[in-house]
C-alpha cells in the first residue's frame, strides 16, 4: 500500500513498558514504574468525586470547546478566554502546532537532547529538521538562533527541559524572542511547570502580551497527576488558537476529563505538596551521584538523568526483575544514561539501594577483571 514517504524509517513510539507486561515477565507481584514520569501521589481526591457525578451523563458528546474548563484556566493563569486551546495532552498541542505550520519547505529548530515528540512531528509533516547540539544538559540558545533563517517557522524550548531537567533562563528567553522575526513560532514546552522552583525560571505568561509569537504549552499529566485524562493546553495569541482550531479534532477532550481538571484546579494545595516532596527526594539522588561519583544533571522537574559510566540497558534490565521501570539513556542516544522519576520516599530508598548494590558490584566485577589481566 502507499504511503507518505515521510513515514519511511519511523517506527510507533513507545512510551515504555507496562507495568502488567513486567509482572508477567519476570513472575513478579508489584512493579513500581518510574518511567514516564507520573505524579508517584496521584491526583488530588476532588478530582474523583468530580467525576463520580458524572457518570450518569456519558451518553452526551463532551463540550467540543471546554467552555467551563476555558474559564477556569483563563482565570487560574490571568488570561484572556480566546489565548487557550486544549488538547489530548500536550502531545496532541504538539501534533496541531506542526500539523498548521510546518510542511516540506520549511524548516524547525531544536536541541539534539530533548523530547522526543517534537522531532517525529516534524518529521511527518515533512518540514527539515534543525537539531543544535546540547551545551550540558541545556538547551543553547545562541546556536539556535544562529540556525534560524526565513525558512524557519517553529524553535521549540522545552522548558524544564525533559529528559534533562535543565533549564533555560528569563533573561536567555527573552534574547530568543528579541533576535528573530516575529513570524517565527517559539513554544515553549512547560510540562513540568509545577515542579519549577529556579528563580530566574522565564515568565511567560508575563511575556505573551509582548511576543504574539510565543506559545506556551502546559499539560495535567505530571505535576496534576492527571495522566489518564489526557488534557494538556496551550495559551498564545487568539490568532494562533484560531488556526490550531481549524486541524484540531472535534470533540478531543472527553467531559470527564474537562471535570477532573476543574476539580483538580480547585485544590491547589495538593500541587504545592507534591512540590515540596519531590524537591526534597530529589536531593536523595543528588547524594546517590556524589557518593558513587556519577554525572548528573541538575533537575527543576520529578525525575534526573543520571550518566551510569556503564551500559544503561543492563542497569535497566537489572531493575526491571527487581520490579522498577526506567527509563535507559538508549531512547535518547545516551547509551550510558538512565532517566528516573522522583517516587516517594520508599520507591526511592529502594530503588537507590538497587542502583548503589549494583554499582557495587559491578566496580568490584571490573576490579577483580583488572587484577586478572
Amino acid at each position: 500500500m502507499k504511503y507518505r514517504q515521510q513515514l519511511k524509517g519511523l517506527q510507533p513510539y513507545h512510551p515504555g513498558k507496562s507495568a502488567d507486561d513486567v509482572k508477567q515477565a519476570y513472575g513478579l507481584q508489584q512493579v513500581i514504574k518510574l518511567a514516564s514520569n507520573e505524579n508517584p501521589y496521584g491526583c488530588s481526591g476532588k478530582v474523583s468525586q468530580a467525576i463520580s457525578h458524572e457518570l450518569l451523563n456519558l451518553s452526551n458528546y463532551p463540550d467540543s470547546s471546554a467552555s467551563e474548563l476555558r474559564k477556569r484556566v483563563a482565570e487560574h493563569l490571568g488570561v484572556f478566554q480566546d489565548q487557550l486551546i486544549f488538547g489530548k495532552g500536550t502531545d496532541e498541542i504538539i501534533h496541531l502546532l506542526c500539523r498548521a505550520y510546518l510542511e516540506p519547505g520549511v524548516n524547525t529548530v531544536m536541541s539534539d537532547f530533548t523530547f522526543l515528540q517534537y522531532k517525529r512531528n516534524a518529521i511527518i509533516e515533512g518540514a527539515h529538521v534543525r537539531e543544535i547540539p546540547h551545551l550540558n544538559g541545556r538547551h543553547d540558545i545562541q546556536k539556535m538562533i544562529d540556525a534560524i533563517d526565513d525558512k524557519t517557522n517553529i524553535v521549540w524550548v522545552c522548558n524544564p527541559n525533559n529528559p534533562t531537567g535543565e533549564y533555560v533562563r528569563q533573561d536567555e528567553l527573552i534574547n530568543l524572542l528579541e533576535s528573530i522575526d516575529k513570524s517565527i513560532l517559539v513554544v515553549c514546552d512547560e510540562a513540568y511547570f509545577e515542579y519549577v522552583d529556579a528563580d530566574d525560571f522565564p515568565d511567560t505568561i508575563s511575556l505573551l502580551s509582548d511576543y504574539p509569537n510565543l506559545i506556551v504549552t502546559r499539560t495535567f499529566s505530571k505535576g496534576y497527576g492527571l495522566a489518564a485524562l489526557r488534557i494538556g493546553y496551550a495559551v498564545c495569541d487568539p490568532e494562533v488558537v484560531s488556526t490550531l482550531n481549524i486541524v484540531r479534532e472535534t470533540f478531543n477532550t472527553s467531559h470527564l476529563s474537562q471535570i477532573g481538571v476543574m476539580a483538580a484546579l480547585d485544590d491547589q494545595s495538593f500541587i504545592k505538596e507534591c512540590h515540596l516532596k519531590n524537591r526534597q527526594e530529589l536531593e536523595q539522588y543528588y547524594r546517590f551521584c556524589w557518593r558513587f561519583g556519577l554525572s548528573y544533571y541538575p533537575s527543576q522537574a520529578n525525575f534526573i538523568f543520571i550518566d551510569m559510566n556503564m551500559e544503561s540497558n543492563k542497569v535497566a534490565q537489572h531493575l526491571l526483575s527487581k520490579g522498577f521501570i526506567i527509563r535507559p539513556g538508549s531512547t535518547f542516544g545516551k547509551p550510558t544514561g538512565l532517566r528516573i522519576t522522583i517516587g516517594t520516599p520508599k520507591q526511592n530508598d529502594s530503588i537507590i539501594a538497587l542502583l548503589s548494590h549494583f554499582v557495587k558490584v559491578e566496580a568490584n566485577s571490573q576490579n577483580s577483571h583488572m587484577l586478572s589481566q
